[in-house]
């Protein structure tokens, strides 16, 4: 028995990092591999077993598993890292943004009419035309007219006279109809009869001095017209989610955390696992406006790895306020370009107290978009609430905000004391510093906008993101402002209140190791370490040492999702 076990315990003393097998199946080496384990932060040469991770080291190590049967990338220099990780966007939305308008792109109100105009072209009668990304504050020259900071609807209603049109925001948290769509839902002058005349509690009708609708719904006021857009079909669905999954790929992402998803969605989620159709990761938040959906997890409790690791529901997303671009994010202080507004608590206050509580005693985490400062005072004081009641269940708890665009510097420090994670998108710095100054002031912009060295430096973890379809998925755009602090564009010089900048490591951390601590994941991504899953990013420079300027034109070689090449842009 001992002359057996020889050749086994030399196997062990000669190659202590390698599984024990015939051969790898796939091996890549000569690149600057950065693994984001302290122990060894570079390599030259990582090899996988099985959609796992087996070796990490140099090319040395590598030949004595290297058999016929292993596919062998010469990285030729290029920069790898860890499997970037979308720390909060919208999944079915990005696919359904492809499958309709998308006005992100406009720079103008002129702009936005002339594309629905085309798009009624192409449209029967009475047919739905939806799109998404407008932003008024991004467009020269502004509107005419403006009621609330908002265009109105009378030039849009003129082209589409017989098309009902709705227009999401870019920060999806307002919209804007046409007259038939208006009329479709029951929104008419204020002085007619039986017209609604309020949006209900968090939202609000944008009407002219006379009573008339101008065409913008914010918040919850959006549901008085979406409530009228047809649903969608199974074989749109499936559409939408495949085009996802390519622009996921096409990224660089190989896990997605998808910030509100229903039932439905997550049986979606399955059946693509099941059929082979979904090889991005999903971290789904269940949709804390369904109190059945709540009601029905809370008795089963979450669910971690269905499908081999890829789809995990244990998280709840909370919606407390709305978005800073459309006056909506509730602050403690009026806003500086509308005085006497505060903005919106989309969610009641009890209603956080309560889902909090239930999903700590149950073992879910809380996921709450929080954008200024009053709603991130408020579900700090929620979440607080709650680990004081069930201290053992709480420790390690990792709730998370949303967003935390504006945090009130008495607020900086109760992050890491909750142990809270601040789960923050450094592209809106990109998008809407420009303008946010005209909402909060000179004071609040400094003390508390986008503070990210603060919060790293209290302790606290950030994990970055898109907010995909809000901003474009592209994580490179997102590393290059969170590094920079400047528009895509590189405006300012030294970039917006630059000490906040993040260093090269901690902007790479906060799209991998930190994204998947958020997500209780850590010990199976975010970092290259024999055992953890087998998914990488390979990019065409290396984002940790070239030029800033040149981080823009980096693009993704390869995207590899459990031991497989599932995007590849090698071109020889």
């Amino acid at each position: 028995m001992k002359i057996l076990l020889l050749p086994l315990l030399l196997a062990l003393i000669l190659f202590p990092s390698c599984h024990l097998v015939n051969s790898y199946d796939l091996v890549f080496e000569n690149g600057t591999i950065y693994t984001l384990d302290p122990s060894q932060p570079t390599v030259g040469a990582v090899a996988v077993v099985d959609g796992e991770i087996a070796y990490v080291g140099d090319r040395a190590g590598l030949k004595h598993r290297i058999g016929q049967e292993t596919e062998v990338i010469d990285l030729q220099g290029l920069a790898m890292t860890p499997g970037w990780i979308e720390g909060h966007g919208h999944f079915m939305g990005m696919g359904f943004n492809k499958l309709q308008l998308d006005l992100s792109s406009a720079k103008s109100y002129q702009e936005v009419i002339e594309m629905v105009a085309e798009a009624v072209k192409d449209s029967q009668p009475g047919e739905w035309i939806l799109g998404r990304g407008w932003h008024q504050s991004k467009w020269d020259p502004q509107p005419d007219t403006l009621i609330s900071g908002f265009q109105t609807h009378y030039r849009m209603s003129a082209v589409s006279p017989d098309n009902p049109v709705y227009l999401r925001h870019a920060s999806g948290h307002a919209g804007f109809a046409n007259a038939v769509a208006m009329e479709l839902a029951g929104v008419r002058n204020i002085q007619v009869e039986n017209a609604p005349l309020i949006a209900g509690e968090g939202g609000e009708i944008i009407r002219d001095e006379l009573g008339n609708p101008t065409g913008v719904f914010n918040e919850t006021a959006m549901n008085l017209i979406t409530r009228h857009i047809p649903e969608s079909t199974p074989e749109t669905n499936r559409k939408a989610l495949d085009l996802a999954v390519e622009e996921c790929l096409r990224h660089g992402i190989t896990s997605f955390q998808d910030a509100g998803v229903s039932q439905q969605t997550l049986e979606l989620y399955r059946q693509a696992i099941d059929d082979g159709g979904l090889t991005v990761r999903i971290w789904a938040m269940l949709s804390g406006s369904d109190q059945e959906l709540l009601n029905s997890w809370f008795r089963k409790g979450p669910e971690i790895d269905y499908g081999d690791r890829y789809l995990t529901v244990r998280s709840i997303k909370m919606y407390m306020d709305g978005a800073l671009g459309s006056r909506g994010a509730w602050l403690l202080d009026e806003y500086t370009d509308r005085p006497g507004h505060f903005g919106h608590s989309t969610t009641p206050i009890d209603s956080l107290t309560s889902v909090c509580q239930r999903a700590v005693e149950h073992g879910f985490q809380v996921c709450s978009h929080a954008i200024g400062d009053r709603a991130v005072r408020e579900v700090l004081d929620k979440y607080q609430q709650a680990f004081e009641m069930y201290p053992d269940r709480s420790r390690d708890a990792r709730f998370r905000i949303e967003h935390a665009q504006h945090i009130s510097a008495n607020d900086l420090p109760r992050f890491s004391q909750l142990g809270v994670i601040a789960s923050m998108q450094a592209i809106h710095l990109s998008s809407d510093r420009p303008w946010a100054i005209d909402r909060l002031g000179p004071h609040r912009i400094e003390e508390g906008a986008y503070v990210w060295q603060k919060l790293l430096k209290s302790g606290a973890i950030i994990v970055n993101g898109s907010d995909v379809p809000v901003e474009p998925l592209d994580p490179l755009a997102s590393f290059y402002a969170a590094i920079t602090r400047k528009t895509l564009e590189g405006n300012p010089e030294g970039g917006y209140e630059p000490e906040q900048r993040m260093t090269r490591k901690q902007a790479l951390k906060s799209y991998t190791l930190d994204a998947a601590y958020g997500a209780f994941e850590e010990d199976i991504k975010g970092s290259i370490e024999v055992g953890k899953l087998a998914d990488f990013t390979v990019f065409s420079r290396d984002i940790m040492q070239v030029p800033e300027e040149e981080i823009l034109e980096t693009d993704v070689v390869y995207t590899i999702v459990a031991g497989k090449i599932v995007y590849s842009n090698k071109t020889n």
